[in-house]
């Protein structure tokens, strides 16, 4: 087998309960290699044409990519794919954190899944052995109550979960799949296709490493980029997050502000990546925000992943649940007007706990908005909520 792969995928009939892993040889990785690639190979030879997004012929693909699990900075992706429920055509997204490089530890470079359970399961993978268990009494939780339970009921802290919140439960069409209860395959609606199947997480352990053809040589450019990275175009990044972007956005005329009738906002500097870093990151108040409030995935010495803390004001925001990305400060922030960056990151939470992808939910709220102030929605439609340009 080519390095970097297992050379292994986990096939999974929700229905029957029956699993199985398919082998398949050098020829198909080179093809396909992971990711898109690979999922695209079982959705369009396995599911069946008009299928029901949320029925249980839809087939849902977690797929991971060559790199996936090597010591590179980045690389710790996974690719989720099915049809989508939003749009009607394939959906794929894209997760990071440290679920994708554990998957590949547990053995396998992809999982397919199909059918749908009689009552909710979650699916346990460690060290290349699998299973199927009861998630009944996890249904109904959020992100971060559900991964405790799994953890303790599973005797071990250092398992990975990627699961769906009561938004994939419930089938709404921008639910996402969640890892950490912070990283987030958010789009195209991947987590109401999950919950459609009464698939409530997958959880997964390992230890087995991919063979790199040249070890010294991998390690050796991991050395390098630690080392070079304070000087390079992308220190910015991993200061001050995706957000960092905002103020470029900006200048060039592309930051969607009111619901993307306007290419700027006045106040934008409230919700950019250096306020951020300056205010609401964990540590801030103390100067510790550089080694507390900035998370990472697995193997990337960048650490652009926010960790946002407020414990006073009407917004208390749970670390637990991450920070804002540039798209979710955009969407909750500038689409709608509104300047207070406590109220985006509680929104970010709430899309996390619930599990919901912050970007199509704050473009709904934005086109709420926007309707709201043509007279389009009234207060009787909204329920007395004044959606006034910039109210948080």
């Amino acid at each position: 087998m080519a390095n970097g792969y297992n050379g292994k995928i986990l096939h999974v009939n929700l229905t029957s309960g029956q699993m199985s892993v398919e082998e398949p040889d050098d020829a198909f990785y080179r093809k396909y290699m992971g990711g898109s690639a690979m999922a695209m190979h079982y959705l369009l030879n396995d599911i069946p044409a008009g299928v029901d997004p949320l029925g249980p012929d839809n087939v849902l693909v977690l797929a991971l990519s060559v790199v996936t699990g090597t010591a590179i900075s980045g690389q710790s992706r996974m690719t989720a794919a099915a049809k989508s429920p939003l749009t009607g055509a394939i959906g794929d997204s894209q997760g990071g954190g440290f679920f994708p490089a554990e998957l590949k530890f547990a053995g396998f470079d992809a999982i397919v899944i199909k059918g749908k359970a009689e009552k909710p399961v979650y699916l346990w993978i460690n060290e290349g052995s699998y299973e199927l268990r009861d998630a009944a009494h996890l249904w109904g939780k959020i992100t971060g109550e559900a991964e405790r339970y799994i953890k303790k009921e599973l005797g071990d802290n250092k398992v990975e979960v990627l699961q769906i919140g009561p938004a994939g439960e419930k089938g709404v069409r921008f639910a996402g799949i969640f890892s950490m209860s912070n990283r987030a395959n958010g789009r195209t609606g991947m987590g109401a296709v999950m919950g459609s199947k009464n698939l409530k997480a997958v959880v997964v352990r390992g230890k087995k490493r991919p063979d790199v053809a040249d070890k010294e040589g991998l390690r050796k450019l991991a050395k390098w980029g630690v080392t070079h990275l304070k000087d390079s175009g992308i220190a910015g990044l991993g200061k001050f997050g995706t957000a960092e972007t905002t103020g470029a956005n900006q200048v060039l005329g592309t930051l969607p502000t009111y619901n993307y009738n306007s290419g700027v906002f006045d106040k934008w500097e409230a919700i950019d990546g250096t306020t951020m870093y300056d205010t609401v990151l964990k540590g801030a108040a103390e100067g510790k925000q550089d080694r507390i409030g900035r998370d990472t995935c697995y193997a990337c010495t960048v650490r652009c992943k926010r960790v946002v803390e407020i414990t006073e004001g009407k917004y208390k925001v749970d670390p637990k649940y991450g920070g804002p990305e540039y798209e979710t400060t955009s969407t909750f922030g500038n689409y709608c007007a509104v300047d207070d960056l406590a109220a985006i990151s509680k929104a970010n939470e709430l899309c996390n706990k619930y599990g919901m992808d912050t970007i199509s939910c704050g473009a709904t709220i934005s086109w709420a908005f926007e309707a709201f102030n043509e007279g389009k929605l009234t207060l009787d439609d909204t329920d007395g909520l004044d959606l006034t340009w910039g109210n948080a």
